[in-house]
């Protein structure tokens, strides 16, 4: 999985007890799996996380790898021509184990579903900093294009609409809330009495009030407005801090100093990403 990026770097591993369930073995092995590829570099143990994906696989330079990878080729090439296969049937082999290695359970797609496509995207940046995964966005009324996707990942509010206007697919419901950092930009700042929001969908900006507000003290103003191309709205100039997205990240950081700004980025829950692990990679 770390060779196929399926855990990424950076990335906090399940526990020996939960991947040992998922692999039908005892934790004891995961574990001195999990010690063997610390000693080897690949995993680093922090205290209060677990085990950390520290590399990935393979530390050569481009042509290092493609001069290790053609030797190797050649010598399986060679064993399977002595067991008589042809150049077509080399070929299908090739092409098949390639297909097998392929992300969990040949689910080549996915979605992320949001209220915007704006806060879809922060939930897909989510779903991929944490697991690694790629997704494309679509909105609840998106069902058309649904029905072409392997697996959706759908805020539990939109869970049975899709399960049934899409129930060929994989359908999980996630969980997504404000990032630790972009709650503690409000808590580090005992000073703030004022509060903007930036987004580029004047939808967003009432979905991340609503994240935002029960964090808030009552007595914090917001203001919100739309980034439209690269003009931004006059309040970002007079606010105490401003919150945006990564939709209109260039326009607002090019003219709010850094102190006076903080991007709004989302996790996944632990009970979602768990969920996704389960279902996505139990096969592998």
């Amino acid at each position: 999985m770390i060779a196929t990026r399926q855990f990424q770097v950076g990335e906090v591993l399940p526990s020996t007890r939960v991947l040992g369930k998922q692999l039908g073995a005892s934790f004891h092995t995961v574990r001195k799996a999990y010690q063997l590829l610390a000693e080897e570099g690949l995993l680093r143990s922090e205290q209060g996380r677990g085990f950390v994906v520290n590399s990935p696989l393979g530390r050569l330079d481009k042509s290092e790898r493609l001069e290790t990878g053609a030797g190797k080729f050649r010598e399986l090439l060679e064993e399977l021509i002595g067991y008589g296969l042809d150049e077509e049937e080399v070929e299908t082999l090739f092409q098949e184990q390639l297909n097998f290695m392929d992300w969990p359970e040949r689910i080549k797609s996915c979605a992320t579903v949001g209220q915007t496509y704006e806060l879809a995207h922060m939930h897909a940046q989510a779903i991929r900093r944490e697991l690694g995964i790629k997704s494309t966005t679509i909105l609840p009324t998106d069902q058309s294009r649904a029905v072409h996707f392997d697996a959706l990942f759908t805020p539990v509010a939109w869970y049975h609409q899709f399960v049934t206007d899409s129930s060929e697919a994989l359908i999980l419901p996630v969980v997504f809330h404000p990032s630790y950092d972009t709650i503690t930009a409000l808590t580090e700042r005992s000073n703030i009495s004022s509060l903007g929001l930036a987004a580029v969908e004047r939808k967003t900006l009432e979905l991340l009030e609503k994240h935002l507000r029960p964090v808030l003290a009552p007595d914090i103003e917001i203001q919100s407005g739309v980034v439209e191309t690269r003009a931004i709205p006059s309040f970002v100039h007079q606010v105490d801090l401003v919150f945006y997205t990564e939709s209109c990240a260039r326009a607002i950081e090019s003219r709010i100093p850094e102190r006076r700004r903080r991007k709004i980025t989302f996790e996944l829950s632990p009970r979602s990403a768990e969920i996704i692990r389960s279902e996505l990679w139990d096969e592998m």
